[in-house]
């Protein structure tokens, strides 16, 4: 990371600093006094508590400075009139003054996984820096800016959204030089209304590029495959696709690994992901994508897929006391639901499946929880359904087929564990997946809490 001088700052960002002040240095940013590390800016944030009544716990803590809306006291600050607001400038200006290029990544599902690969594969050839878990939103992307090494290369920035115009304001801090768009699915419809405004809201991430940086698409996705982006550089990647230019064929699933043929550009070589479940093929592809763009060699592409290893939370597998167990709590809606049940469903074992509730689904909601309840019918011997539709998704796996008393309901944390201790036995498969809001993993650390 770089230092900032407070003087800078305050010019990219047009607040005021006490002259006194205006040299002192901070080395990365942070809202939150449990985390915040000496030498960093604090951010006081107005949300549900205010961030300026911590901002003495901060300096105790070794905060340089603060960004603030008003400054009760004589301390080293930015001043300015929305810190949010002031936060997005710095980190613009900051990514600007250090000129490394900017891989932007979004998507309904799997953009997380996605920016794991592409940094993978860049990083056999560059120095990389990528935003961490979840810092995807107006507040964790600039964080993530200003926590950059020094020697940063290349970015590689999830960009996440749930309304309109939230992707345009992160394009216009993160100005990408190279945007993935992984695919258009259901999750934030509540908001977007429709497919088709998730789209638009997506590509709202090409509002501040350049016209001539090129935009990656997954051709196997019937929104973007027909997107209309006129005047820019365009690439499609597929499995489906024939037509498109970077192409999976012979796709197999073997020995918890995924297998295909890479074809691009006249090449065409074997891959092998250590992950389970075909799901991860549009991901792979969109790394390639990536890597042929930035010219990282094809056996450089192949070396950091085949060692890659997910993030914490994204169907990691875990062997405890006799349980395989799948955890998938960092998120979930429909298509990621499917794609997991999918796996499970090929595991050998008792598959259960703990599903917690599927949020920002809307109007959708009940529909697409009794859709995953049938889809759950149909892959997995057991399901404990866990939120405020779980009636709908046990109504579901019952009218697909599923035994009564296999399926059950529930929406207390507690009786759920309970239960799951009671039917769990050695050798069973359980995986555990709930959007993020169910906090998923702490069913499945109370579950596993006696068997450590």
């Amino acid at each position: 990371m770089g230092r900032i001088t407070l003087k800078q700052a305050a010019a990219w960002c047009g607040g005021f600093v006490d002259p006194k002040y205006a040299d002192v240095t901070f080395l990365g940013a942070n809202n939150d006094t449990r985390k915040i590390q000496p030498g960093q800016l604090f951010l006081a944030l107005k949300g549900v508590r205010d961030g300026h009544d911590f901002i003495p716990q901060a300096l105790e803590k070794g905060a340089a400075a603060v960004l603030c809306e008003h400054a009760d006291g004589d301390f080293p600050a930015i001043v300015v009139p929305d810190t949010r607001i002031a936060l997005g400038q710095i980190a613009r200006g900051e990514r600007r003054h250090r000129g490394y290029k900017v891989v932007g990544i979004t998507g309904s599902v799997g953009k997380s996984t996605t920016k794991e690969m592409v940094a993978a594969v860049l990083a056999t050839t560059y120095r990389v820096a990528k935003t961490p878990a979840n810092h995807n939103n107006d507040i964790g992307m600039p964080m993530a800016i200003l926590a950059m090494p020094e020697d940063t290369e290349v970015a590689v920035l999830e960009m996440g959204m749930n309304h309109f115009r939230e992707m345009a304001y992160l394009s216009g801090v993160a100005e990408p030089d190279l945007a993935v768009i992984i695919n258009i699915g259901t999750m934030h419809i509540e908001h977007l209304g429709s497919q088709e405004g998730i789209l638009k809201a997506k590509l709202e991430i090409l509002e501040c590029m350049d016209v001539n940086a090129p935009v990656i698409l997954n051709g196997d996705d019937k929104l973007l495959s027909t997107a209309r982006i006129p005047g820019r550089p365009v690439t499609y990647f597929g499995w489906k696709n024939e037509a498109a230019p970077i192409r999976a064929s012979e796709v197999e699933l073997t020995n918890g690994c995924v297998r295909f043929q890479a074809e691009y550009d006249g090449l065409r070589y074997p891959v092998e992901l250590p992950v389970e479940g075909a799901h991860y093929v549009p991901d792979a592809l969109a790394a390639i994508a990536v890597g042929q763009q930035l010219r990282v060699k094809p056996e450089c592409i192949q070396q950091s897929l085949a060692l890659f290893q997910n993030m914490a939370g994204r169907q990691e597998i875990l062997k405890v006391r006799g349980y395989t167990v799948i955890s998938d709590c960092y998120n979930a809606g429909p298509e990621s639901m499917a794609a997991a049940l999918a796996v499970l469903g090929a595991q050998t074992g008792r598959r259960i499946a703990v599903l917690g509730d599927m949020l920002e689904l809307g109007a959708c909601s009940q529909a697409e929880h009794y859709k995953v309840g049938r889809i759950a019918a149909e892959k997995v011997d057991f399901l404990l359904a866990y939120g405020p539709n779980s009636d709908r998704m046990l109504n579901g796996a019952i009218t697909g087929g599923m035994v009564d008393g296999k399926a059950k309901a529930f929406t207390d944390r507690a009786e759920l564990v309970r239960a799951l201790k009671r039917l769990a036995r050695s050798g069973d498969v359980i995986l555990f997946k709930g959007s993020r809001g169910m906090h998923m993993e702490i069913a499945m650390e109370q579950f596993l809490a006696d068997e450590r």
